[in-house]
């Protein structure tokens, strides 16, 4: 039987299409409040009726942290950051952390135990939440997995391998169900963590191809690699290609030199 988690989904600037971040608390008592994007009255009402007792944050973009120092004051709640990460933390909210977690850490509510694991790739700092309960967990996962569309992977901050990681890592751990960051929880887990799966390496074999019939430059690659219009999102196309070329590039497959892409 999955824990009480209580969803509030956030207006916020954000580029994601529904415009929106979803706050959540977990627990029916000294609670953790995790992605708190903004205030608005629905997610006061929710930190008063539950007593959040920690906040955190499935990573530190303004996005998803908005609204954390306001909360942390408001709360007295203990703060949490990635281990190692903390002065990006500070620097993205206002707030030094009181604590800190790396993998495994189990952070107490009220009614059990929320477990933190590292899911890097959309941020440098990304983790996800384990919500443990009896049989398989479900699991907080930020912008790691969307129930539909994908999510961006853009250099310099995004890094195409250790997404890619994070995606088969949670997939092994056949959660129960997945509590995204943006838009409706996902409920067949593993068959979504396929499909994103299969959708970036789909990805990459067109930039690859690209590359391969003498593509050099990356706005063109950006142009072959993608079948669709790009107003208004060519930016993180092409952020997205320059991950894809990291990657590919890492692996031997392609040369990446002063902006210039050639076959490896």
């Amino acid at each position: 039987m999955e824990r009480r988690v209580h969803r509030v989904s956030v207006p916020v600037a954000t580029r994601a299409p529904s415009g929106r971040t979803n706050a959540y608390l977990v627990g029916g008592s000294d609670a953790l409040l995790v992605d708190p994007a903004a205030r608005t009255a629905e997610l006061d009402a929710a930190v008063a009726e539950r007593g959040v007792a920690h906040v955190a944050a499935t990573h530190a973009h303004p996005d998803h942290v908005g609204a954390v120092a306001d909360y942390a004051a408001e709360t007295g709640a203990t703060v949490w950051a990635r281990r190692g990460r903390e002065r990006r933390f500070e620097t993205a909210t206002g707030v030094a952390p009181d604590r800190t977690f790396g993998e495994g850490t189990r952070i107490e509510t009220g009614d059990g135990a929320v477990t933190a694991l590292d899911a890097p790739g959309h941020a440098a700092d990304h983790v996800a939440f384990e919500i443990g309960g009896f049989g398989p967990a479900a699991v907080l996962c930020g912008d790691l997995a969307v129930a539909e569309g994908s999510v961006v992977v853009g250099a310099p901050d995004g890094d195409m391998r250790a997404y890619l990681t994070s995606l088969r890592r949670l997939h092994a751990r056949n959660p129960s169900r997945l509590l995204p960051g943006h838009g409706p929880a996902v409920d067949d887990p593993r068959a979504t963590l396929s499909r994103l799966i299969r959708h970036r390496l789909d990805r990459e074999r067109r930039v690859l191809a690209a590359v391969r019939d003498g593509t050099s430059d990356v706005d063109g690659v950006v142009d072959a690699a993608y079948e669709k219009d790009l107003t208004g999102v060519r930016d993180l196309a092409r952020a997205t290609v320059v991950a894809h070329v990291e990657k590919l590039a890492h692996e031997g497959k392609v040369r990446w030199v002063d902006g210039t892409v050639r076959p490896g």
